[in-house]
This record gives structure tokens, sequence and C-alpha cells, in this order.
């Protein structure tokens, strides 16, 4: 694995959970149980991060900006 590639894994579990902290506390502070606030993170903490990974992986690959 390149130290490219690490960095991207890193890059996308620490996006993913501030993201999954802050998507609990908005839908508990908008009324949803702690229950319902807490699985909704879940349910984002396991999608995104492989979703972010393909993202960022495909710019990485094929995006290329003329300087």
């Amino acid at each position: 694995m390149t130290s490219d590639v690490k960095r991207h894994i890193l890059k996308t579990i620490t996006y993913r959970l501030l993201g999954t902290i802050t998507t609990v506390l908005t839908a508990y502070l908008l009324g949803a149980s702690l229950t319902v606030s807490s699985l909704l993170g879940v349910g984002e903490l396991l999608i995104k991060p492989v979703i972010y990974f393909l993202h960022e992986r495909f710019w990485y690959k094929f995006v290329r900006f003329k300087k």
C-alpha cells in the first residue's frame, strides 16, 4: 500500500468521525431520540467512508488541471 493510499485512508477516517458526530448531534438537537440519532450516525459511518474514499481516489487518478 502506497503512502498516498494510507494518507487517503487516514483522512477518510478522521473526516468521517467528525461528520458522524455532527450528524448525531444535529439529529438529537432537532428532536430525534438518542437511539434514532445514533442509528443515523452508525449508518452514515458505515456508508460514507467508502463513498468518500472512492471519490478521493477517482479525483487523484483521473482529474488533472493544467497549470
